[in-house]
């Protein structure tokens, strides 16, 4: 099967992290990310089944992989080599049509849930992830032993695998997975009815953690700071009360919240701030746009950085991070998994818009290039064809 790979070649890897500084996405020329052909991964065991990739998306954590940028800390994580690849939709050897969650979870390695009908990101000890029946990865798609969607086939877990509506789109399938991520987002803590809230950053995550915003939460003001107008005006349609240029953010959170400048800070500021970035000056600005005692939730990968706490400490503000998916609690109390609210939310907010552009596995190199480019060339999610 035809699939890229991404081997521990440390030279490559370097040279990777050199080239994308002056070029993004320059890393799927340089770096250790090949075309190959090779052998279909084999079923571990009962409730495994093979997935025929149909689209699968380029999100920001794989891009910092392919460039040479991602975490050291993710190392023990993960096994190689590995077929990246975990916003996926595919179809079943029985023509269902699924989405993939693509946590490997406690029943993917063989383990009991944490509770009854757990989602697979559930849990508070994460060592099933390096142990069980599988390589260690804390996701499809950064396992050697799954495979992952940017092949023509992978191996999925039954527990990891939902059936999709015939009234969904592949395009809008495969913007199931990164809604789900800013659901988690906007639900991992709660935003009280009428509360100010700004989202920093208009790419993928930023602009599904609009929609999830303003549809699963009785949020009052939205405020999203955004480079690009291709971003700003889907940020508007999504939900956004006020859409301003990164710089404007603040002067946009002091209007709305009646509050004032010390310094570079805000007096007081927003009750919940979204980080969809994750470098060290978003979360330093993220820290300064929230009110005392606020929320500040970090949803866009972080590595290493540089962040001066003193205003964190002052503030006393929380800072917290969002990764996958799960469980949620709903306003009402209630409880969903991020999937099954992520499915509705791509269809009422018609998130398919947001699947900008398609190539096919062998032209890896421009997908990659525009993928890490796509704000100034007006795109927002680039995926790999392979219908």
């Amino acid at each position: 099967m035809k699939a890229l790979e991404f081997d521990r070649k440390t030279v490559r890897y370097a040279a990777a992290a050199v080239t994308s500084r002056f070029q993004p996405g320059s890393g799927a020329r340089t770096g250790p990310l090949e075309l190959v052909d090779t052998e279909p991964k084999e079923l571990p065991g009962p409730g495994w089944h093979r997935v025929t990739t149909r689209l699968a998306g380029i999100c920001g954590s794989d891009l910092a992989t392919v460039d040479g940028r991602s975490a050291r800390y993710f190392e023990p994580w993960i096994s190689f080599p590995f077929i990246p690849g975990h916003e996926v939709v595919g179809v079943l050897d029985d023509g269902t049509r699924v989405v993939l969650e693509p946590v490997l979870g406690h029943k993917a390695r063989g383990f009991a849930p944490p509770f009854a009908d757990a989602a697979p990101g559930d849990g508070n000890d994460y060592r099933h992830l390096v142990s069980g029946n599988l390589e260690p990865g804390i996701q499809t798609g950064y396992c050697a032993s799954t495979g992952g969607g940017w092949a023509s086939e992978f191996i999925a877990h039954e527990s990891q695998l939902h059936p999709i509506p015939d009234t969904l789109s592949d395009e809008a399938a495969v913007m199931v997975e990164p809604a789900a991520v800013g659901i988690h987002a906007a639900l991992r803590r709660p935003i009280e009815e009428g509360a100010t809230v700004a989202i920093i950053g208009a790419g993928t995550m930023g602009l599904v953690t609009v929609a999830a915003v303003r549809q699963l939460t009785k949020a009052g003001r939205i405020v999203v700071g955004a480079k690009h107008p291709e971003q700003k005006s889907l940020a508007t349609d999504l939900g956004a009360d006020e859409v301003v240029d990164p710089d404007g953010i603040g002067r946009a959170v002091r209007r709305a919240t009646g509050t004032f400048f010390i310094g570079d800070d805000l007096s007081g500021g927003a009750d919940v701030v979204i980080d969809a970035v994750g470098s060290a000056s978003s979360i330093d600005e993220s820290i300064g746009l929230t009110r005392p005692r606020g929320v500040v939730v970090l949803v866009g990968m972080p590595g290493r950085a540089s962040v001066d706490f003193t205003a964190l400490w002052h503030r006393e503000t929380e800072l917290v991070g969002a990764y996958t998916y799960g469980t949620e609690t709903l306003a009402d109390g209630s409880k969903r998994t991020s999937f099954s609210l992520a499915i509705e939310l791509v269809q009422s907010a018609k998130l398919d818009r947001l699947v900008s552009a398609t190539y096919p596995l062998e032209q890896y190199q421009e997908a990659l290039e525009h993928a890490a480019n796509a704000g100034r060339r007006g795109a927002v999610k680039v995926c790999f064809d392979l219908r």
